[in-house]
């Protein structure tokens, strides 16, 4: 078992919500029908109101999700209650509170902190509904029944690998000058992808191909908090101007394209050349960016595909069925290990971003 820390326009949406269709699916594990979940498998109205708490909006991912579920659960048929907890952890459990008060059958959780909500879920599950944890894990409680979210430790080894081959592009013969940046230490997902990244590079530093000239190897030391791009920048100008006078940074790991920016923009600012520098989320600015041959890479991670198989969750719930899914041993959330539904993230650079973003609306315009 992988441990906790090696873990951690209508219509068209309605279709989709309907059918789980996406890109990402085509690679998609084969699901089997959940053995070990906990979740009501006794049915409930059609009509149910759905709970979803999505956290602050730190990404076009998060945002593009609060719409799709709308829509989506509306075309399915249920009431759905969808709010952004923008305040806090403090407003996202007053949140999911409220969702327990008006009898939510479901309530989808995409955490802030998922160390931090045991008190609301286990309140959810006391009520009888169904508790889903959504892209991040919730942490040290009982009471979640399923986990859906992309394969994020294998986002992270898409991230070091492309990290490697991006460098090795550039200048075919080592050693590397890398720095290391990570997520918010609150994200049960951030040291997930650094772990998943880490055991690609950690080889290749004990080895000499790759040096982190600040020293800076921990998951403590590279965190940026809140996912906040003016940390990351702040971090990355305090690297450049104590380690990079004379030597010259070949790759950043960057976990997402937020982040990946704030980082090329410090660069730019001192005055040096940009370095393969990793992303995730297909964000707009960042698909510009590597069509434009600044941020090497990103991650495909299709929210609307992620979204529509919750729905699915959430319907087969509602007919008394158990949701399907494709990883019963891996999420040990301290207290049980959660069964999992895993869709697979995709590594995207220039060389492939056509193929990758074809069924995109609004990202295929970009890679013509």
């Amino acid at each position: 078992m992988r441990s906790l820390t090696k873990l951690m326009a209508v219509s068209a949406v309605a279709a989709l919500a309907l059918t789980g269709c996406g890109r990402a699916d085509e690679d998609t594990p084969a699901a089997t029908s959940s053995g070990g979940a906990t979740g009501a498998t006794g049915g409930f109205a059609a009509d149910s109101l759905i709970g979803v708490s999505l956290p602050q909006k730190t990404s076009e991912n998060w945002v593009l999700a609060e719409s799709l579920f709308k829509d989506g659960l509306a075309a399915a048929g249920f009431k759905a209650d969808v709010q952004f907890a923008n305040g806090g952890v403090g407003e996202q459990q007053n949140q999911l509170q409220s969702m327990v008060t008006k009898g939510a059958k479901v309530v989808v959780v995409g955490a802030i902190d998922g160390a931090q909500l045991g008190t609301q879920v286990k309140a959810a599950k006391d009520s009888g509904a169904t508790v889903i944890a959504y892209d991040r894990l919730l942490l040290n409680t009982a009471a979640v029944d399923y986990y859906v979210a992309y394969d994020n430790f294998k986002v992270g080894v898409l991230q070091g690998n492309a990290l490697l081959e991006g460098m090795a592009a550039k200048k075919p013969a080592g050693p590397y000058n890398i720095e290391l940046f990570a997520g918010s230490p609150d994200d049960a997902n951030a040291k997930v992808f650094f772990d998943g990244a880490m055991s690609v590079l950690q080889p290749k530093i004990t080895d000499g191909t790759l040096k982190v000239v600040s020293g800076q190897t921990q998951f403590t030391q590279a965190v940026t908090q809140g996912w906040k791009a003016e940390n990351a920048q702040k971090r990355a100008d305090t690297l450049l101007s104590a380690n990079y006078s004379s030597a010259t940074l070949d790759g950043v790991l960057s976990p997402n394209d937020t982040l990946a920016r704030a980082v090329i923009t410090s660069v730019k600012a001192a005055g040096k050349p940009i370095p393969v520098i990793t992303g995730q989320d297909s964000e707009v600015e960042s698909v510009k960016s590597i069509m434009a041959g600044e941020q090497y890479s990103t991650i495909n991670k299709d929210t609307r595909a992620l979204v529509a198989e919750t729905i699915k969750m959430v319907q087969a719930l509602q007919k008394g069925e158990k949701p399907t899914v494709n990883d019963d041993k891996s999420y040990n959330n301290t207290v049980k290990v959660v069964p999992a539904n895993l869709l697979a993230p995709h590594i995207v650079t220039k060389a492939n971003a056509k193929e990758e973003y074809a069924n995109d609306p609004t990202l295929s315009k970009l890679t013509n």
